[in-house]
């Protein structure tokens, strides 16, 4: 997974978590606007989210924090 977008995958789950608390779920569209500009990137995190690891649609951000930064 491309660095910038880790770094906004971690950002985007540090604000989820300071805003309601460690039992917030995130959706891999929460990383991306309403119009996505960038479709390889959604893709991308689709295919991780999905695909590779068979997630459910919502996770708990602090789990998807820890996979980003490979201590889960």
């Amino acid at each position: 997974m491309q660095p910038d977008l880790r770094r906004t995958i971690l950002d985007v789950c540090d604000a989820k978590i300071a805003q309601k608390g460690d039992n917030v779920g995130v959706s891999f569209y929460a990383f991306f606007k309403t119009k996505n500009d960038t479709p390889d990137m959604l893709f991308e995190v689709a295919e991780w989210w999905i695909k590779t690891h068979q997630l459910d649609h919502l996770e708990k951000a602090v789990k998807i924090k820890a996979m980003i930064e490979g201590k889960q």
